[in-house]
């Protein structure tokens, strides 16, 4: 096994199309790292690097404490898992499995060896002597894992390997692909751009970002799933994890002797005390405009608001809009009167729509996701308490992270 390190790495196409700059990231050995993030962010062109299919113009990319800038793909020890599975059709699952060792010229009890033990680990053993077409995709995307795995590779790289199963089997697969990472604790550098899939399997996960050409990092935040989820950097990364998305509006910060208020619309609600450090920072933004961000599960309707949820100053009142429910949770729809927050997100796909941001108006939409058991109706009036402690705070003009 071995580590994989991204050192100021940067990839310039002919003709001077930039894709890559400046980014820095390092895969410990045996850890399981996620590249996520939109369409043309280059995930799978750092992927591409680490593989030997794409050249590095920019900085340095090692694995292990081998420089791999030029060495050959067939000479990096590394195994590459595919969107489309790429399997030869011709072949037995057994041969696809066995066909790189035996580009090696490999001892044939070893390579016999290899193929039993990992199909056993895939639980493939009886689909051996079927060819491709006989399989399932789920079956065929555990052929191409095993193709990899026979390898026995110091890391393993893996391009959107779910992206072409059904949701059932993808939620199915991921599980047995954590699994299957804790029994090898080889080193994998795994890419997608769906953020359930990153959250839930990695243990660290990057967030990048497109930078259309300019000479900025695409790596946003690099972080447990847990921290990317309660401590992101900016308002990309904000936005762009959880589902659904953080709801954002302008507001202003109020300051009262040693409490603090942040005010938006019509509304007023007062900051915990237990982010006591955020309070104290917020307290310098005090008149000026903030972006606050509101967690759809962190609104609850007052009705069934918990015992322990501290509700004075810290209500919102609303007018219904859709309802949505799911069985096991709701989700409310509702505006407020503010124009909307454009994040760096929103702002991609409204160009890439050709929308014009002078015509969404001054509605700031707003989801809630609320105990389906107390959903008020669509159309009626409600009152939300708003969980405090899991409100973000960001600075408009440079998208940061007010902490």
């Amino acid at each position: 096994m071995a580590s994989i390190t991204f050192d100021n790495i940067g990839k310039v196409y002919p003709g001077g199309t930039r894709a890559i700059y400046d980014t820095n990231i390092h895969v410990d050995d045996g850890e399981f790292v996620v590249l996520v993030g939109p369409s043309g962010c280059g995930k799978s062109t750092l992927l591409r690097m680490v593989a030997g299919l794409e050249d590095v113009t920019e900085g340095q990319l090692s694995i292990g404490d081998r420089v791999v800038n030029d060495v050959s793909p067939k000479d990096r020890d590394i195994a590459m898992v595919f969107q489309n599975y790429a399997l030869y059709p011709h072949m037995t699952v057994f041969d696809n499995m066995a066909f790189g060792l035996k580009l090696r010229k490999m001892n044939r009890d070893e390579i016999q060896r290899r193929v039993e033990d990992a199909a056993r680990t895939l639980e493939i053993t009886e689909l051996l002597d079927r060819k491709p077409k006989a399989l399932s995709g789920g079956q065929r995307q555990r052929v191409a894992m095993g193709r990899a795995i026979v390898r026995e590779p110091s890391a393993f790289l893996m391009d959107e390997p779910l992206s072409n199963l059904d949701a059932k089997l993808r939620v199915q697969m991921r599980s047995e692909l954590g699994l299957l990472h804790a029994r090898l604790a080889t080193t994998t550098l795994y890419v997608t751009h769906d953020q359930v899939e990153a959250m839930t399997m990695g243990d660290r996960v990057a967030v990048l970002r497109a930078i259309g050409g300019k000479e900025v990092t695409n790596l946003q935040q690099i972080a447990s799933p847990r921290t990317l989820y309660d401590d992101p950097t900016n308002l990309f990364v904000a936005g762009f994890i959880g589902s659904p998305s953080m709801n954002f509006i302008y507001g202003t910060v109020e300051s009262e002797g040693d409490r603090v208020f942040a005010k938006f619309a019509s509304q007023r609600v007062e900051v915990d005390r237990s982010r006591l450090a955020e309070r104290q920072t917020l307290s310098n933004f005090t008149g000026k405009e903030i972006v606050i961000g509101l967690r759809p599960e962190g609104f609850e309707v007052k009705e069934a608001a918990s015992s322990d949820m501290i509700v004075e100053n810290r209500t919102l009142n609303i007018d219904v809009g859709l309802v949505e429910q799911l069985g096991s949770e709701a989700f409310i729809h509702f505006e407020m009167a503010s124009r909307p927050v454009i994040t760096p997100e929103l702002q991609e796909l409204l160009e890439d729509e050709g929308t014009d941001i002078e015509t969404l108006g001054d509605a700031t939409k707003f989801t809630a996701r609320v105990d389906p058991d107390m959903t008020p109706k669509p159309n009626s009036k409600a009152t939300l308490v708003v969980d405090t402690t899991k409100m973000h705070f960001f600075d408009p003009e440079t998208g940061l992270a007010i902490t």
